[in-house]
């Protein structure tokens, strides 16, 4: 019972300091932060599986009941799927974040230009275009 709420605790801290890390804006942290969440992912994943049991293989001479106290084995499949696309993301994020550094010579998220000049823009700015708008659905 402990192992299972030590376990709980841990993929929730993951969980938590993942979130906070992907939150950051320094590239080298969200990257971290994405490992975080996903090592959180597979040891979810693994909680979920239930306890560990005999292998999943029936040889010769098992007796009883076919797959009784057997292992699942898909949550292994899925964690270790898991891995290999958190894998190939992690290193899309990297020559990402690494491009980024050779362009600008920072590791941190600047603002995007167009954004910036749409949440400086006032709604009055924008007035006499939705004015025109309802002029050519009145005709």
């Amino acid at each position: 019972m402990t192992g299972n709420l030590t376990l709980a605790l841990l993929i929730g801290v993951l969980y938590g300091v993942g979130t906070y890390l992907l939150l950051q804006r320094t590239l080298t942290r969200v990257v971290i932060g994405l490992g975080l969440l996903s090592h959180g992912a597979n040891l979810m994943l693994l909680q979920a599986g239930g306890p560990s049991g005999s292998p999943p293989f029936v040889g010769p001479g098992g007796g009883g009941v076919v797959g009784e106290g057997a292992a699942d084995p898909l949550p292994q499949a899925m964690v270790l799927t898991a891995i290999v696309i958190t894998f190939g993301v992690s290193a899309f994020l990297l020559a990402l974040a690494y491009r980024s550094w050779v362009l600008t010579g920072d590791d941190e998220v600047r603002d995007d230009v167009e954004d910036a000049r749409i949440a400086r823009a006032r709604p009055e700015d924008h007035h006499h275009q939705h004015q025109h708008v309802d002029a050519e659905y009145e005709l």
